[in-house]
Order: structure tokens, then sequence, then C-alpha cells
């Protein structure tokens, strides 16, 4: 399922961070939330009400941006960040935070 593969990258990316660290090597892993791409479009905001659903659960009440993704990418990639491994760095507009459960049919 695809809340079981979130689940087993994020351990994934901890476990790889710590068989790594002592060569050197980092691992981080970004985690978007709904981001304004073709895909999403077509997948997931194809009418008013699911993208008011989605909105009513992003706090920041708007769709990220591609290159949002790619600036927190370019960051991971840089020295800025060399003290950071075993991360997941969430880019959702305040999603996690809201903690929202999906109610049951």
């Amino acid at each position: 399922s695809y809340n079981v593969s979130k689940g087993g990258i994020n351990q994934l990316t901890r476990v790889m961070a710590l068989s790594l660290a002592d060569h050197g090597i980092r691992v981080n892993a970004v985690a978007p939330g709904t981001i304004a791409t073709e895909l999403a479009k077509n997948a997931v905001l194809g009418s008013d009400e699911a993208r008011a659903r989605i909105m009513s659960r992003t706090p920041m009440k708007r769709l990220g941006e591609p290159e949002e993704i790619a600036d927190v990418c370019a960051f991971l990639l840089s020295s800025a960040s060399s003290y950071m491994t075993g991360e997941i760095v969430y880019v959702d507009g305040g999603r996690l935070t809201l903690n929202y459960t999906v109610p049951t049919t």
C-alpha cells in the first residue's frame, strides 16, 4: 500500500544513514506534499471538491511548486546540509503538522 511504502522509505532513510555515516555518506529524503504538477492535476485535483478537500488539509492553503522541492533538494546536496543525515524533510505546506486523520467510510 502507499502508506506502507512511505513508512518504508522513511525507515530505509534512517537505517542507510546509520550504515553509511562512517563512510562520509549522508542519506536524507524529501517528502513532498501535493505539488502543482500535471500528474497531480490529473490524478488528485480533478474536481473543485477534490481541490477543496486537499486545501482543507494544508495549512498554507496552496499547492507546492516543483521549484520548491528542487530548492530543498539543492540544499540537501550542498555543503549547507553537511551535518544532516537520516532526516526526512517534509515540504508539504504544513500538512504533517496538522496531523490529519482520514475518516473511515
